[in-house]
């Protein structure tokens, strides 16, 4: 704790077990402008994530890497969407939440899980930026939920 920080103050949840996914992404679009793949291999956005960027996403000023529509050409940039997963947010669970609903859920329920996937609404590119756990629990192994179930 720091000199300048009151004593009792409490301190926002720190992501944990943070997983950044830029270098697949550089590869996924290397891939794309080489021919490798095609636009229409590396565009599949699932309906219910646009769907899901265009209620909850959160607008950021980078551009598309693949149309590259953004802030600058007027058009619309990418969108952040954030997942939340954990077994004691029921059915809650997986639902899209936004970024600055996390730290609430996260002192309620430790140990979550989440996933910030990149959109665009234009071109339909889609990928997953970076995971992370939130709070100080444990998230429950997908192993261990598997078991229960059955």
């Amino acid at each position: 704790m720091s000199s300048a920080e009151p004593i009792g103050a409490a301190r926002s949840p720190r992501p944990r077990q943070v997983v950044d996914y830029g270098l697949a992404r550089r590869a996924l679009l290397a891939d794309l402008f080489s021919g490798r793949r095609s636009s229409l291999e590396v565009c599949d956005a699932h309906p219910y994530l646009l769907r899901a960027a265009r209620y909850h996403g959160e607008t950021t000023s980078v551009p598309c890497p693949v149309c590259h529509r953004g802030s600058r050409s007027g058009q619309h940039p990418l969108t952040h969407v954030t997942y939340v997963f954990g077994d004691m947010l029921g059915v809650a669970s997986g639902r899209p939440r936004a970024s600055k609903d996390l730290e609430r859920i996260a002192r309620l329920h430790p140990g979550v899980q989440v996933y910030v996937v990149e959109v665009c609404a234009d071109c339909s590119w889609n990928h997953l930026v970076t995971s992370y756990v939130l709070g100080e629990g444990d998230p429950e192994p997908a192993q261990s939920r598997t078991r229960r179930k059955s």
